[in-house]
């Protein structure tokens, strides 16, 4: 008996317990939805963001492709003819004319070689002279004055031999550009054929891609592009020169080759390049800053800007996107020109929020933003 007189107790300590934890549930319950309802009742405060007017605008059209920077005119230089390094001319990295002395070997054997050749040459030419006229006193059979202007074109012949090998062991610039780094050193002797320094012509410079084959018809001579490279600060205009007119086979890609402007010397050969092809057709689009868009898993939105009253609201529209220039992106579906809409501050955003337009925070966009700016 006492044992379910326990049992009892404390069953009903148990509901006793259990009733009050739902009371106290009940009350909080109760308490937040009061606050709720007076919240909705005085409103949400609005949220401050900046806004723009969706514009229409007519953006060129571009293609886009990689490739590298060429030299002009680029060659490293080697020796015909074996010989001690005698002089160095020019320092590494250097701006050179055509025609500027680069290095010169040791011709020492060669001018002696020279001085005699000269002096016999002098002594044919007087021989020469002086039977030419006993020839025509007819004193000389034709026979023997041909046999002495024979000696005289020998003599000639070996002087223009050694002044040639002298001009072979003075390294000139074939052309005007900038020299690189010379791979021999004052004094060291070079055997024919070894390279001595390279040689580039930098201004005007290259630029060559690949094109594939289904996008060779919107490619002509004449036709701007773009080409940006590590450490520009802006792209370097030029134009499209030339156009391989082979299609290589294993890739189906012609070569197409641009020319620019290099006068900083700032593209180098051998650089990887990023080239923008502009086409001549431009096409409208409704343009908005990136900024603007709010990207989510469902899909990308922009908050548009409506009047109610004497408040404002932002409405979310849910849109497709185009192509992207700079700090703006293309809207194809979903907003209409002159559509204004929040371009900073729309994180914090729900459909139908109230706002107040704050244009002083509007972040800067660009067409064409530089890191200085971005």
């Amino acid at each position: 008996m006492k044992r379910w007189k326990k049992i009892a107790l404390t069953v009903g300590g148990l509901v006793v317990l259990l009733g009050g934890i739902v009371a106290l549930k009940a009350t909080q319950i109760g308490s937040l939805i009061g606050f709720s309802t007076a919240m909705e009742k005085a409103g949400m405060p609005p949220s401050p963001v900046a806004t723009v007017v969706a514009v229409q605008a007519a953006w060129e059209e571009t293609l886009k492709f990689t490739g590298s920077i060429r030299a002009v005119q680029g060659v490293t230089l080697t020796v015909e003819l074996p010989g001690k390094v005698l002089r160095i001319g020019v320092e590494n990295g250097a701006q050179v004319k055509q025609g500027d002395v680069l290095m010169e070997l040791d011709t020492t054997q060669e001018q002696a070689d020279l001085a005699s050749a000269e002096a016999g040459l002098r002594l044919a030419k007087l021989n020469l002279d002086r039977n030419k006229g006993l020839l025509d006193k007819r004193i000389i059979a034709q026979s023997d004055y041909d046999s002495i202007a024979a000696i005289f074109d020998q003599e000639q012949a070996k002087t223009a031999t050694i002044r040639a090998t002298i001009a072979k062991k003075i390294i000139r610039a074939p052309f005007t550009g900038r020299v690189g780094i010379r791979t021999v050193n004052l004094g060291q002797t070079v055997r024919a054929g070894d390279e001595l320094i390279p040689l580039h012509s930098s201004d005007p410079i290259y630029v060559e891609f690949s094109v594939p084959q289904t996008r060779l018809d919107s490619i002509s001579v004449g036709q701007t592009i773009r080409v940006t490279t590590d450490g520009l600060k802006m792209p370097v205009v030029g134009l499209i020169t030339a156009i391989n007119p082979v299609v290589e086979e294993a890739t189906r890609t012609a070569r197409v080759q641009g020319t620019l402007e290099n006068k900083e010397g700032l593209l180098l050969a051998g650089l990887f390049a990023e080239v923008e092809v502009v086409l001549p057709e431009k096409v409208d689009v409704v343009a908005v800053p990136i900024s603007a868009v709010t990207t989510a898993a469902y899909g990308d939105s922009i908050f548009v800007i409506e009047e109610n009253g004497d408040k404002l609201t932002a409405r979310q529209q849910f849109v497709k996107l185009g192509r992207k220039r700079g700090d703006f992106v293309s809207v194809i579906k979903g907003l209409n020109s002159g559509d204004r809409v929040v371009s900073a501050g729309a994180f914090k955003l729900t459909n139908g929020a109230p706002v107040v337009v704050n244009d002083a925070m509007q972040p800067e966009a660009s067409l064409a933003p530089t890191p200085v700016n971005r």
